[in-house]
């Protein structure tokens, strides 16, 4: 396990709102007849009419990952309004990039190789000439901005589109349906998400992004694949997992402190009269004794995974 994966599954939709190859927003292009996602889908039951539908998302997509499964675009028809990590209009705020490139800039006169071993900055030069990055005018960024850049671009380069992801769907089709939307937390509380990192952890971060890069980053494949199928428990274990064990502060910050955030902005849904909200938020949010769905089990809702093709649990 490492820290980009946890990065990548906990942060990548502040990522995806300001990826530099990010383009156009709204519903994705028609794709070839696919098989539907298994979805990262449960229903928390409240009194009267009250349901909260949590939707694991993948943050970037491709487009045979689109049609969604009925499940999904019945729990989203049942909901009146839509909830997700941050509010669509934060994400198509041009503001967005520019509060993370200020976050990002180094202000203290340093430049980017200070920060790295001999090894790195060798590697890092050399995915700048073969990649077409412009490392000169990223020597004056910190070393999380330049190593989420590679992540991205690389994630994007397999097809991996952030305006395919399945929270710019629900965006763009909430708005469409003039449903009610908002956010469980705003962007610069994400942006310092990545700023709060220790220098080693960004070094870290920075290895990783160019050892995946040369191994054609079978993980991000793996995870995509393991999205697809629903599989809830690979995800948890090689997203989570060892991370816990390892990097124990980082993971609170990233997963477990959200995750206690984000529960009481959920219980006002779950009164009667509120109807459905569908969350579409990050899939590891959703997963383990830290996920949203047992923290709210744990406070005596009814949750079921509502899930056609799912397999039952061993």
């Amino acid at each position: 396990m490492s820290i980009r994966s946890l990065m990548r599954g906990a942060v990548l939709l502040l990522a995806c709102a300001v990826a530099p190859l990010a383009a156009a927003r709204g519903a994705p292009a028609e794709a070839p007849a696919a098989k539907p996602p298994v979805p990262l889908l449960w229903k928390v039951t409240g009194p009267g009419d009250a349901r909260v539908y949590l939707l694991g998302s993948f943050h970037l997509l491709k487009p045979t990952d689109y049609p969604l499964s009925a499940d999904v675009e019945q729990a989203f028809t049942a909901s009146k309004r839509v909830l997700f990590e941050v509010s669509p209009e934060e994400m198509e705020s041009t503001q967005a990039a520019t509060q993370m490139v200020q976050t990002a800039l180094r202000r203290d006169g340093s430049e980017l190789k200070r920060d790295l071993d001999d090894a790195t900055w060798q590697k890092l030069q050399a995915y700048a000439t073969q990649n077409k990055l412009p490392l000169a005018q990223l020597q004056g960024m910190k070393s999380w901005f330049v190593a989420l850049n590679i992540t991205i671009g690389q994630m994007q380069k397999m097809g991996l589109d952030a305006n395919l992801g399945l929270d710019r769907y629900f965006m763009a089709q909430a708005k469409k349906a003039g449903k009610q939307t908002g956010g469980l937390e705003d962007m610069q509380s994400q942006i310092n998400l990545l700023d709060g990192m220790s220098l080693q952890e960004q070094r870290q971060m920075m290895a990783e992004a160019l050892d995946q890069a040369e191994k054609g980053d079978a993980q991000s494949l793996m995870l995509h694949d393991a999205w697809r199928r629903g599989d809830d428990r690979l995800l948890w274990n090689k997203m989570a997992v060892e991370m816990r064990q390892q990097y124990p502060q980082l993971y609170q910050r990233i997963n477990t402190a959200r995750n206690d955030a984000w529960v009481p902005k959920l219980l006002p849904y779950l009164q009667d009269g509120q109807g459905g909200t569908l969350v579409v938020v990050g899939g590891l949010h959703l997963l383990g004794s830290d996920g949203v769905v047992e923290k709210l089990k744990a406070k005596g809702y009814k949750v079921e995974r509502v899930c056609t093709g799912c397999k039952p649990k061993r």
